[in-house]
């Protein structure tokens, strides 16, 4: 993990991640953690909290909150906002890495419960959270859509990935344009990252889940850094964005 994440001190700040228990997620809870931030992770169930703190093991300290609630509807995760509200005071910083991947079957060739599950029903659930947390958020806040590089690179069998991808991209420059430099909204661009899903350890050339989380913690911590896409396809590009925010390797 990189330094900037056990030098960095985010204390009192209070930290939403949707899809914390996923691969990339586990990176970003790990980094928040260990800078200090209090971290709220929405599950599916009461044994899926469990797995993923018996994963996380002594990071698990008690600033983690796990809590099981359905965040995929306007009013699921409007619910999960407000009462993080409650509980801890505020919601100062998002990191939604949300979704999943599907391949299978060609534009042409897609069902119905295709276009539902891989389109609509992730697209559905970045909005809600949005809409529900940017909000609340103040101005020195970072909130972080995670978007793979398929939003820009067409893949045979996965154009509904590709599709509802490349609509988060642009959800970002939407809200650029509306916030108006009120409040930072930044997309993580990734390729192929290094989790503990990957077969055989992958590429050392890919991003690490940890790599991930520090620069999500460094975006955070660098409140005069605006909000902007940020690329992080391979390892020398996550040191770079580490340097956009001024944190060292």
């Amino acid at each position: 993990m990189s330094s900037s994440t056990l030098t960095t001190d985010l204390s009192g700040r209070h930290v939403l991640i949707p899809g914390g228990t996923g691969g990339v997620g586990e990176g970003a809870v790990r980094a928040y953690l260990a800078a200090g931030a209090d971290v709220v992770v929405p599950t599916r169930s009461q044994e899926r909290a469990e797995e993923f703190q018996a994963v996380l093991g002594d990071a698990a300290t008690d600033h983690l909150h796990l809590v099981v609630h359905d965040y995929s509807t306007f009013a699921g995760a409007e619910a999960l906002a407000a009462t993080m509200e409650d509980r801890l005071g505020s919601v100062d910083d998002v990191v939604a890495p949300i979704g999943g991947w599907w391949a299978g079957k060609r534009l042409w060739e897609i069902e119905e419960s295709d276009w539902l599950s891989a389109f609509t029903g992730p697209a559905t659930t970045h909005m809600a959270v949005l809409r529900a947390a940017l909000p609340r958020m103040k101005g020195d806040g970072a909130y972080a859509l995670v978007v793979g590089a398929s939003a820009f690179t067409p893949i045979p069998g996965s154009g509904l990935v590709s599709m509802e991808q490349a609509a988060l991209l642009m959800m970002q420059q939407v809200l650029a344009v509306e916030l108006g430099g009120d409040k930072r909204v930044f997309a993580f661009q990734l390729g192929p990252v290094r989790t503990r899903f990957t077969d055989g350890g992958g590429d050392p050339d890919w991003v690490s889940a940890a790599q991930v989380g520090a620069v999500a913690v460094a975006a955070s911590a660098a409140t005069e850094v605006p909000g902007q896409a940020v690329r992080m396809l391979n390892r020398p590009e996550a040191d770079e964005a580490l340097a956009l925010f001024g944190a060292r390797r």
